[in-house]
């Protein structure tokens, strides 16, 4: 096995295996298979480290600048067990997807919840979205998730991966701070009312009210649906609360990760947490 000046192992083939599978990731298929997805950055590792979590494999540019941050993250990864491989930035590329890559990757266990092995009590907020297709919206929603003090984002139906390298990256980190679960309607539904919380949803339908007027008990589960679509109208049934947005100008809608974020700071100021 090659070492690099560091001590760290140094790959430099991309048809080397272990640069084969950390590609592999990038397809859902194989992340499902294997139960691991792939992060990038700096900024994301170190958001990760801060959660508690490291990866089982980080891999680096081998000529990189030196940086404090990245120093500490090899060595807490070494420390944990984990697998450093130094390696060429066209390879990075390769695992990244783009011609200028981040110059640290990382390799994490998915940690995908079921809902059973969820406390709803353990946070006043939970973010459940349905259908969900863009991943950057996505990402976007654990980030509010993360700033508002949610417990996690439920996933309904067939959503987009939440562990694909697109959907990781635009969580900025909070990928590793919330509870991802999934499940279809009726289970997650059958679930919600074997316990306390308040299903919110918000629609243009007749009847919703405006979203500052309830009050929302804790803990509140705010439901956004699909972007193009929304809610169905038999989902929207089943919600304890229907709100609506003013929208004064010519849109119709709002962005479904605008929207939410809306709705979630109305719920933390509404729970006395603003």
């Amino acid at each position: 096995m090659d070492l690099n000046a560091c001590g760290h192992r140094l790959i430099q083939s991309a048809s080397n295996p272990v640069i084969k599978r950390a590609k592999s990731l990038r397809d859902k298929k194989y992340r499902r298979l294997e139960g691991h997805f792939l992060a990038e950055g700096l900024r994301i590792l170190a958001e990760a480290r801060d959660a508690g979590v490291l990866p089982q494999q980080l891999f680096y540019a081998d000529d990189r600048e030196p940086h404090p941050l990245s120093e500490a993250l090899i060595a807490a990864t070494m420390a944990s067990g984990g697998e450093v491989i130094a390696t060429s930035t066209d390879i990075l590329a390769r695992l990244s997807g783009k011609d200028n890559p981040q110059t640290l990757i990382g390799i994490y266990p998915d940690q995908l919840r079921e809902l059973i092995h969820i406390d709803r009590a353990s946070a006043p907020i939970w973010l459940v979205v349905q259908a969900m297709r863009d991943p950057g919206n996505l990402g976007t929603i654990m980030r509010t998730g993360d700033a508002v003090g949610a417990g996690g984002v439920i996933l309904i139906d067939d959503c987009v991966d939440p562990f694909s390298v697109e959907t990781v990256r635009a969580s900025m980190g909070a990928i590793f701070t919330q509870v991802i679960a999934t499940a279809r309607w009726p289970d997650f539904i059958a679930w919600l009312r074997g316990g306390p919380g308040t299903l919110v949803g918000t629609s243009l339908a007749q009847g919703s009210v405006d979203y500052r007027q309830p009050d929302y008990p804790v803990p509140t589960f705010i439901v956004t649906g699909n972007e193009a679509r929304g809610l169905p109208p038999e989902y929207e049934a089943e919600c304890d609360i229907l709100v609506k947005m003013p929208m004064l100008g010519r849109a119709d809608s709002l962005n479904a990760a605008v929207a939410t974020a809306v709705m979630a700071y109305q719920v933390l100021d509404k729970q006395g947490g603003g």
